[in-house]
């Protein structure tokens, strides 16, 4: 793993050229954690079965947390260190574990998901994490090369789905989609994983905080050209420019670029069509499956 950060511009460039290493350093904190919650509940006298019932779990999911091969979520720890009477020694891991769910050069972009009061997000590749199904999401995870392993498909997967909370937040940050129409005629995983991903997607549009908009085929301009990206604004009106290509990410806090950014979203949404237009451009598609 490479982290350069150059100071004036505020970019931070990361890149997989280490993601063994990367991945592996992730795992060491979750296997850290599984060791510690062990030894607690040995303290405690509770055997695998009793501490999972306590917790809602059963005794094999516990055996993959304490084994480092599963990723609790922040409750469940929460919930584990009131059952073993912890007193916080569990739960001061909760950044770092909910951290190594994510790819290292997405750690950034997650945290600042957590914080943001506007995400604006432009794809061009493949439908936006944020609004993927879960069958989705496993097809997109199964075609990369080299090959995950299936620990790490299931941990990428909760990650996402997890990341999906944003909708449900409150206040609700203000989110905005503009993808292209290649985007939703790829059928990746299947005509079926397809029609579900499109059922979603007219479903969240509902939302009165998500704008979803479909830039057409045939349209002869498109600012967004250069690629995808996503804009971030936090509460303290800090603006940030992430984009991946290939394995590398950017994250960028530079005021000149991040404006050039809003700007040229700008255009790419006057550009696209309307969310009632793109919603039933959707309905259009769904019809001819």
């Amino acid at each position: 793993m490479t982290e350069v950060a150059r100071e004036g511009a505020d970019t931070v460039v990361a890149d997989d050229a280490g993601q063994a290493t990367a991945d592996t350093s992730g795992q060491a904190v979750v296997v850290a954690f599984g060791q510690t919650m062990k030894t607690l509940r040995v303290r405690a006298g509770l055997e695998r079965e009793e501490f999972g019932r306590r917790i809602g779990y059963s005794a094999s999911t516990v055996a993959s947390y304490e084994q480092g091969r599963r990723i609790p979520s922040p409750r469940t720890i929460e919930r584990a260190d009131e059952v073993l009477d912890a007193g916080g020694l569990l739960t001061v891991w909760k950044e770092q574990v909910e951290r190594a769910q994510y790819p290292v050069r997405f750690q950034g972009m997650a945290t600042l998901e957590k914080e943001c009061i506007e995400l604006l997000m432009y794809d061009a590749l493949i439908v936006n994490g944020l609004l993927q199904t879960e069958e989705y999401m496993r097809s997109l995870l199964g075609m990369r090369r080299p090959p995950l392993t299936p620990e790490t498909i299931d941990q990428r997967v909760t990650a996402r789905l997890a990341r999906q909370d944003i909708f449900d937040r409150q206040p609700a940050p203000l989110l905005g989609f503009v993808m292209t129409e290649a985007v939703l005629r790829h059928r990746y995983g299947g005509t079926g994983v397809l029609r579900g991903q499109l059922e979603y997607l007219l479903l969240i549009g509902q939302k009165r905080n998500v704008e979803i908009q479909i830039m057409p085929l045939d349209c002869e301009d498109n600012a967004g050209v250069n690629g995808p990206f996503t804009i971030v604004t936090r509460k303290d009106g800090n603006k940030f420019v992430y984009s991946e290509a290939h394995a590398i990410s950017s994250l960028v806090a530079d005021p000149e670029q991040t404006v050039l950014a809003a700007a040229r979203y700008g255009i790419i949404r006057s550009q696209a069509l309307s969310p009632r237009e793109s919603s039933q451009f959707i309905e259009k598609l769904l019809g001819e499956l």
